[in-house]
Order: C-alpha cells, then structure tokens, then sequence
C-alpha cells in the first residue's frame, strides 16, 4: 500500500506506509494537560514545584495511549490527592518551540496543550487536598491579574484565555501560545489583567441607615433575556456596573445619581427601578475594607453606622435603550458595553463572600419585573444603539427593598 508523499495529499511520488509514518512522526507534537481551578472568590489555584522556579496549574504530561482528559484526572489524584471527573474543555493550545523556550537538549518539538476546566472549589474541598511529598511543595490561590508576575509568559496568557473562556461560556478557546486565534471580546479588552476593584462589603437588602452617606450608586440593568449590562475599561480590562458618584443636582435620590452617570457614560436609559440594598463601606473612600469581618461585627457596624462609614446603593432596572457610544476625543476611553448573565458580571468582579447575596438580590427583582433567568452564553458586545423590546408587566406590586 502507497500513501500520498504530504498528509494535504498535494501531487509527488507515493510513499509506503512505514515512509509516511515516519514523516508524521517527524513532525510529532507532545501532548500535555492541565486543569483549571478557583475558589469560590475567583482566584486560581496555582502549585509551586520543585523543578521549576514559576507556578504551574495542576497537570502534566499525557502518557502513551491515555486521553488528555484522562490524564488531567490522573494528574489531579497524584498531585492533589483529589479525585475527579474532567469532562469540560476551556482551551487547547499550540506551544511553538520558540514560546515555550526550552533548552536545546530536550530537543523540545512543541506542545498540544489542554486545559480543562475543574470547576470551583468550597473550603471544604480545598481543604481535603493532600499533597504526594514531592514534586508540589505547596499550592495557593492566585487573583488572576497576579498569574504573570507567578508563571512564564506563556502559561499566564494560557491560563488567562482559559479563565475568560469559562466565563464567557462560548466553548473552548483556539490558542496560539497563549493568544486566542479567534478572541471574544474578553480577550480584546483583556479583562482580568488588572486586579479587580475589591469589594468585601458587607451588602444589607434594607434602606440606608439614616446619617449614613452613599458614595456611589450602580445598577443591575437588565435586558429582556435577563442579562445585564456591564462596562468593560478598554484601558485597564475592569469590568463595573453602571453607575458613580452623587451630585448636587442628584438631590440626594441614588437613583438620579444612576440614570446621571448610565447616561453619561454608557448612553444607557432604564426604567421600573427596584431597590436592592447597600454594601456598607467601613473604611470609606479609600476602598480598603481590612480583614473580612463577623457576621456579629458587620450587624454591629452597619446598627451604628459609624463616622467614616459609607453606604454603595445598588437598584436593578430594566434596560430600555441604548444611544451611541461617546465620539470624538473621549471614544478611546470610553466603556466597551457588554451584555453578561448576572453570574457572568459577578466572575468579573471581587465581592468576596457577600457576592452571592447581592446575586440572590438581583434574581428576585429579575423576577418581579417579569424577566426571565437568562442562560450562560457568550457575553455579547454593544457597539451600536439598540432600543430593548420591553418585558413582561410586573407580576405583583414591588415593595420598597428587594432583598
């Protein structure tokens, strides 16, 4: 039997079998795997090893005849101790030679790797990692901005594409050395590079204290198909919900203060507001809200509302249009508009273990204003003006706070 002199069976002299097989072989790839994990906060679970001065994700070498999803699980049991079923792709990287920079004796062809997704770990099961005694010599958990400072270039950029592709749920990501080859708009803006805003703050579904002063006002806006809108800095990657500072001609109404800024920064117009609550800021405008506090200490500042204290006001509405996007000078600085599940907005943020309850705050106004839960899919730009069909009447009168 003959074979085609080029796998792309362009024209030439046949070959056998045994000459063709020795032709792929010759330009064989390695094959390695590797698993991507979080906490419940969004940081990466990194381990530091004793062959290399970088941090890697769980993973290895994939061994001859084993599946790469078979040898990511196989790599989580020997290096965690944990055992577990990798079923979901995030990416699948070509490293080139020349990205990987290896040294010239281990004759390095490049590198098919594979990233899979091992979802997002409680304290319960983070706590029941046992380490081999070798190899690992401790794992940890990274915010995603601080992975290149942690790893070589090509693993940080990797583990990157593949975070922002789980959350943007669109499917696994093409790679390059890192690059997607088809990058969504996460990747263009880069979100993830810089840390993300924390905000640990206790969030209260009750109406602000009086004495206590807002410093900010945001919204849940949401759209028909239940997804809201979030601001992505095309400087800087963070992502934030519409929404900014009081003003004089606010009057003092939170809810002026949101139309104001979603206007004048995002073009964005809503409608059907809904209180949802506050996060209460203990430390002010510095942003700095120190150790995560009790749930008896956060009860205790919020009843006393003390000097130096602020209140962040959130609503959710419905989103009814948005105008042009800012021209001229400013176009450059101003937000790239996307639409993203509420769980998606909250994978872009940092709130820290109060997130699920302003979450849960969001869904059950969602569900007053008659908007149905929407699905995880991939986060949709919105470059041009767009006028939302409006949702459904409200089932049942609103009260005062959603939470």
């Amino acid at each position: 039997m003959t074979t085609p002199s080029a796998p792309d069976g362009s024209p030439g002299p046949s070959m056998t079998d045994e000459e063709y097989g020795a032709l792929r072989a010759s330009a064989a790839l390695w094959a390695g795997t590797s698993v991507l994990i979080t906490d419940e906060y969004g940081r990466v679970l990194v381990q530091r090893v004793d062959y290399r001065p970088s941090y890697l994700l769980p993973g290895g070498a994939v061994d001859k005849g084993e599946s790469p999803a078979r040898a990511a699980a196989r790599e989580l049991w020997e290096e965690l101790g944990v055992t577990a079923v990798v079923d979901r792709g995030l990416a699948v990287d070509w490293v080139s030679a020349e990205g990987f920079g290896a040294p010239g004796v281990m004759r390095f062809p490049g590198e098919i790797l594979h990233v899979y997704d091992g979802g997002v770990w409680d304290e319960g099961r983070i706590a029941a990692i046992r380490l081999p005694g070798h190899e690992v010599e401790a794992v940890g958990f990274a915010e995603p901005a601080d992975l290149p400072g942690l790893m070589t270039p090509g693993d940080a950029r990797r583990v990157l594409s593949a975070l922002r592709a789980r959350i943007d749920g669109a499917g696994p990501a093409l790679l390059e050395d890192g690059v997607p080859i088809a990058p969504g708009v996460l990747d263009r803006v880069g979100v993830l590079r810089t840390a993300r805003v924390r905000e640990h703050f206790p969030f209260r579904p009750a109406p602000v204290p009086e004495g206590l002063p807002v410093r900010r006002s945001e919204g849940w806006l949401l759209a028909p198909d239940g997804r809201v809108l979030v601001l992505l800095d095309p400087g800087t990657g963070a992502a934030r919900l519409p929404g900014g500072a009081p003003g004089p001609v606010d009057h003092g109404d939170p809810w002026a203060t949101l139309v104001r800024e979603a206007g004048g920064e995002a073009a964005a117009t809503a409608a059907r507001p809904l209180y949802l609550g506050h996060l209460l800021d203990p430390e002010g405008p510095d942003g700095s809200d120190g150790p995560d506090r009790s749930e008896a200490a956060e009860a205790a500042e919020a009843a006393e509302a003390a000097e130096g204290s602020y209140a962040l006001v959130c609503h959710a509405a419905v989103l009814t249009r948005l105008g042009p996007p800012s021209a001229g000078a400013d176009a450059d600085r101003a937000p790239v508009r996307v639409l993203a599940t509420p769980e998606q907005a909250l994978e872009l943020f940092d709130r820290g273990p109060h997130g699920a309850a302003q979450l849960a705050a969001v869904h059950r106004a969602r569900a007053l204003l008659g908007i149905p839960r929407a699905d995880r899919r991939a986060v949709t730009e919105l470059p041009d003006p767009v006028t939302f069909q409006a949702s459904g009447d409200v089932r049942r009168p609103c009260p005062k706070v959603c939470g």
